[in-house]
């Protein structure tokens, strides 16, 4: 037992001393809110990292009732493949689109303005369920150490509430605390996995025998297990919205070169090539999802072997995988009851943590869709800490009334998580592709090409495979879902309160939400642009209208040009003006609201 304790005050007091802090000198020169390298991997990696937790458990749970988790390999196979490759994608569009929004931005550039709003509100529900899911998965772990996972739901509600609470009063307090707490936790969670896995080769090499079954196994077809064995892969691939969120994330971090790279140009300067991948703010980004391409595979690899070897599985002994795993190796070490609990709290403290990563994109989505015409201007308000807090207390609203819908269950969640993302890496794909054949020339244009267009039918077939994969469990539910909600935020973007003028785009991006330089601009051509694209809408309805014998004149005076990308937006001169100063008063009023 002292062992056990000892070890953990170690793992404790390193980590902390390893944690980032906010220093009033960083906000002075980066601005209010922004974090640097380790607090980015905290902030932006948390959701994916804690993955761990539950993917395997919904990847075996496909096939252990059928007989057919010895065929989990070909899962992990399928999962490690797709992770490597939307890596390496978002790697790459980092370079180009380096001022945040994500897929969305890079839709809006490439593609077209109606694609990229059906990419913002997709977003939207993809970071709500990961909100939803991350907390449950939460519950089930706490319930693990109970072993109560099969506990009345009312029960999951109450503490997936309690769950989402905490991390929205985390949030609210400011990214530099959020991220010290989180580092904290992830390094603990790192350290311990290294103990259990120590604790399970040791069980297996002694020859713990595996848990004896406690179902009846169901026969199935051939063709039924071709079905079961991709409904494992889609559930394994549940948490690549860490690429997005780390793309869409990227305004908040620090312009800076961390210090690695700035180690690496000065004493080994014949790598410049890889120190210039890695520098400054997409740079430390492109370190986040460095860890992307390799962490899904060999962590999936890692819990299925395991979990095949000693027959464990969601619900095994009212635990959920990753529980029985954890209490078996564990239990090889002094003191494992100890380990044990302190493990499966950590589980649950980090899945709350996970939520952060939603709450940071919606922030980072937030005002975006506000400045566009999509959500009221109200929503804006940024704190002194840098946070904007109205967008992230109306996700938890929305995340509470959820929770309760789907009684708490973290399975009827899981069909509306995940799904979401591919059809943005889809979208990213085709604006990379884009880029690529308007940039390059010869065999970088040729196979830039291949690889982006490669990347982009992959995410396709994702996607497509989430909702065939998931069909029985909901899936079908999630294509009324997208089509409602594509219609929905069309009829917002035509409604009144969708139209903003040169003045109101100004107010929103530069007073409200405090956006200066590139980004701004960025944000303001895309509201233009948005504007252009509302009337076509409008002049389309208003035909339709007309062709059923409904004419009416257009009442609407045509918007303001966006302009091209590149001409409107300045990226190499961060101090140039907003692009709307030419079509506003030279010294608009500041704002008197506090909104």
């Amino acid at each position: 037992m002292l062992f056990a304790i000892a070890l953990l005050l170690m793992i404790l007091l390193l980590v902390r001393r390893a944690a980032p802090r906010e220093c009033p000198e960083d906000a002075h020169i980066h601005g209010p809110g922004q974090v640097g390298v380790i607090a980015a991997i905290a902030l932006f990696g948390v959701d994916y990292f804690t993955s761990y937790y539950y993917a395997s458990g919904e990847l075996m749970s496909a096939l252990h009732p059928y007989g057919l988790q010895k065929y989990g390999y070909i899962a992990v196979a399928v999962i490690a493949f797709c992770n490597f490759a939307f890596g390496a994608l978002y790697m790459y569009s980092l370079g180009v689109f380096n001022e945040g929004g994500g897929s969305y931005t890079a839709a809006m550039r490439y593609l077209s303005p109606g694609i990229s709003l059906i990419v913002a509100v997709v977003l939207l529900q993809d970071y709500i369920f990961t909100i939803v899911v991350s907390t449950l998965s939460g519950v089930d772990q706490l319930l693990s150490v109970l072993n109560m996972y099969d506990i009345h739901w009312f029960w999951h509600f109450l503490l997936g509430v309690f769950l989402a609470t905490t991390t929205w009063y985390l949030t609210i307090r400011g990214r530099g605390e959020s991220s010290s707490v989180v580092f904290t936790l992830l390094g603990m969670m790192f350290a311990l996995t290294i103990v259990m896995a120590v604790g399970l080769f040791i069980a297996a090499g002694k020859g713990v025998p595996p848990v004896a079954a406690e179902m009846t196994v169901k026969t199935t077809t051939i063709g039924q297990a071709l079905y079961h064995l991709l409904t494992a892969s889609m559930k394994g691939l549940v948490a690549l919205s860490g690429l997005e969120a780390m793309s869409n994330g990227i305004q908040f971090v620090k312009d800076e070169d961390f210090a690695l790279v700035r180690w690496g140009k000065k004493r080994l300067p014949r790598f410049k090539k890889l120190w210039n991948f890695y520098s400054g703010k997409s740079g430390i980004g492109r370190l986040v999802q460095t860890s992307f391409l390799f962490y899904g595979g060999l962590t999936t690899l890692f819990l299925v072997s395991f979990a095949i070897r000693f027959n464990v599985f969601d619900g095994t002994l009212g635990r959920t995988l990753v529980g029985n795993l954890a209490y078996i190796g564990f239990e090889q070490m002094p003191g494992g009851i100890i380990l044990f609990w302190a493990y499966q709290i950590l589980a649950v403290a980090l899945l709350t943590a996970a939520s952060m990563t939603a709450f940071q994109d919606l922030q980072a989505t937030g005002w975006r869709d506000v400045a566009i015409g999509e959500i009221p201007e109200f929503i804006v308000y940024r704190n002194p800490q840098g946070t904007f807090t109205r967008s992230v207390t109306a996700a938890l609203v929305i995340v509470i009334i959820i929770e309760f819908l789907i009684r708490g269950r973290t399975t009827l969640g899981v069909p509306y998580y995940g799904i979401g993302v591919y059809m943005p890496i889809m979208m990213m794909g085709l604006a990379v592709r884009q880029h690529i054949l308007k940039t390059y020339k010869g065999r970088v244009r040729k196979w830039g090409g291949f690889s982006a267009s490669f990347t982009a039918a992959l995410a396709a077939i994702v996607f497509v495979g989430q909702i065939i994969g998931k069909w029985d469990e909901g899936g079908w539910v999630v294509l009324i879902s997208f089509s409602l909600l594509i219609i929905f935020a069309n009829l917002l973007l035509i409604s009144p309160g969708g139209y903003r003028s040169p003045e109101q785009i100004h107010r929103i991006v530069r007073t409200k939400a405090q956006v200066k330089g590139a980004m701004g601009s960025i944000v303001e051509w895309q509201s233009l642009k948005m504007q252009e694209y509302r009337y076509e809408v409008l002049i389309a309805v208003t035909r339709f209208f007309g062709m059923l014998g409904v004419r009416r004149p257009v009442r609407f005076d045509p918007p303001l040009p966006a302009g091209e990308y590149d001409e409107a937006v300045h990226i190499d001169h961060p101090e140039a003006p907003s692009i709307l100063v030419r079509y506003i008063d030279p010294q608009p009023k500041p704002s008197t609201s506090q909104d």
